[in-house]
């Protein structure tokens, strides 16, 4: 048996090496060899993965449900919205420099997909829970609402992204002028998350 990683990819060399810190951190709790794939723009593609008779349990890299957790990678859940990711983001968001209870834009690609919006206003709301302070949504595409009509003087924002990239680029330009924390990343409770998902889909495997 082996972990199977999937997320999207990207054209950078250091957001695709976040997926690869994770699983290998993962796989190395686990006791299971590990092997990060991409459903595009780096490699090894899923497709290839997929294709070795060796057993596996697949976990998405993926934030939020959409056309590429249900038809590309064909699981039934995306890594996010969970209280772990929120631990994270408020992790970078103090790093950055963000003060306790600030008011926060958390920004988000974005999708036309409305469970992948339901699951967004999830994440927010784990977010403000994990902050204590407001929390508000503004996407980069898709539905919802733009930043630059949610975000207000003195707002921090926190990138609902898992690495850096063409999104993450865009999340700070976007937010020029406010304290903008990093990506989520390879942050232990990301990894956490990623152990506890590879868990229970092996415990189901062993009930069925």
């Amino acid at each position: 048996m082996r972990l199977v990683t999937v997320a999207h990819g990207t054209r950078s060399p250091a957001g695709n090496a976040v997926a690869v810190s994770i699983t290998a951190a993962a796989g190395a709790r686990l006791g299971l060899p590990a092997v990060a794939a991409y459903v595009e723009l780096a490699e090894p593609l899923l497709s290839t993965v997929a294709a070795s008779p060796m057993p596996s349990v697949v976990v998405p890299l993926l934030l939020s449900t959409g056309h590429h957790v249900r038809h590309d990678v064909g699981a039934g859940r995306a890594l996010g919205p969970d209280p772990l990711l929120a631990r994270a983001q408020v992790s970078r968001l103090l790093a950055a420099g963000a003060q306790p209870r600030q008011p926060v834009v958390m920004v988000a690609a974005g999708s036309q997909d409305p469970l992948a919006l339901r699951d967004l206003l999830v994440a927010t709301t784990h977010l403000a829970q994990a902050w204590g302070g407001p929390v508000r949504l503004a996407t980069l595409g898709g539905l919802g609402e733009r930043p630059a009509d949610v975000l207000r003087p003195g707002d921090a924002v926190s990138p609902y992204l898992l690495a850096p990239g063409h999104f993450h680029d865009r999340c700070r330009d976007a937010a020029a002028g406010h304290v903008v924390a990093d990506v989520i990343g390879p942050h232990p409770a990301v990894v956490d998350l990623v152990v506890e998902r590879t868990i229970g889909l092996l415990a189901a495997r062993r009930s069925a």
